[in-house]
């Protein structure tokens, strides 16, 4: 039987342990360059979101007393907050990532899906760090701890999937065509307002059942609503409990596998291209 020499077994590992180093590098880099030059660094972080979750709180429940009917709402607003400002800051990141590292990709030959996975993991980590604080601000606010938590690590995974399933889909296109990236800052303020973020669910399935499920079929709702019921109240409306048809209940996390799976062909057909395009 005809055997491969030493050496080119040693192959894989070697393209291995280099794309993995070259990914480290490059996550201690962006994470380093986005707060570079700031008074408080590494802290905004921490501070973005807060000072969201701080604006929202104040006009949606103290104006327009919003979230009076649920408990430990201020936990529940801000697990949402910080949910989609991870998703916002990965997508937006990852789109831009191989424009902005276009020097590097004409010079250097390697796969090109480490430069939008570097961009992501990113944001991962602010998202790690401000879940954190999420968890000492919701057992300050008298939030049981309950095993359920430990189902929120799961449902990141899947809200990372998804929001690199879109990197790399809409990061490939963005190489050729830059309005890419403005269009997707349009869409995704829209469905800021489409999401329950700054509303509870029960408030749209009062008025409307069917609207409400509608709402639940989309991932990041989904995410988001399973991780309030995990982490904060079990009266948080999820996919789950709301929807009766079990196709239906799959439908969010079919979603993330269709996205992962068409945007990781679509990004390796176009990465071949962009050091042509950039």
């Amino acid at each position: 039987m005809l055997q491969l020499p030493y050496c080119m077994k040693k192959l894989p590992n070697i393209f291995y342990r280099k794309n993995r180093i070259l990914l480290k590098e490059l996550v201690k880099t962006d994470f380093k360059l986005r707060y570079q030059g700031s008074v408080l660094g590494y802290l905004w972080a921490l501070i973005k979101p807060l000072m969201m979750f701080t604006v929202l709180y104040i006009v949606f429940v103290n104006f327009l007393r919003i979230g009076g009917d649920i408990p430990h709402y201020a936990v529940y607003l801000l697990a949402g907050v910080i949910l989609w400002s991870f998703f916002v800051e990965s997508t937006n990141q990852g789109i831009q990532a191989i424009i902005v590292r276009s020097d590097l990709i004409r010079k250097i030959s390697f796969p090109k899906y480490i430069i939008v996975t570097s961009a992501t993991i990113t944001a991962l980590i602010n998202l790690c760090i401000n879940l954190c604080v999420l968890v000492v601000f919701a057992l300050i606010n008298g939030v049981a701890l309950s095993i359920s938590w430990l189902l929120v690590p799961i449902l990141v995974v899947e809200l990372y999937a998804l929001s690199l399933g879109i990197a790399f889909l809409l990061g490939a296109i963005n190489v050729r065509y830059r309005d890419i990236s403005s269009i997707w800052e349009v869409i995704i303020q829209a469905a800021f307002y489409a999401t329950p973020i700054i509303y509870p669910l029960t408030m749209i399935s009062v008025h409307s059942e069917i609207a409400a499920k509608a709402l639940l079929l989309n991932p990041v709702a989904q995410i988001v609503q399973d991780i309030r019921y995990a982490l904060v109240t079990k009266e948080t409306i999820t996919i789950w409990s709301f929807v009766d048809t079990p196709l239906l209940q799959f439908v969010p996390i079919i979603i993330v596998l269709i996205v992962m799976i068409l945007a990781a062909l679509f990004f390796r057909k176009r990465s071949k291209r962009f050091a042509e395009e950039v």
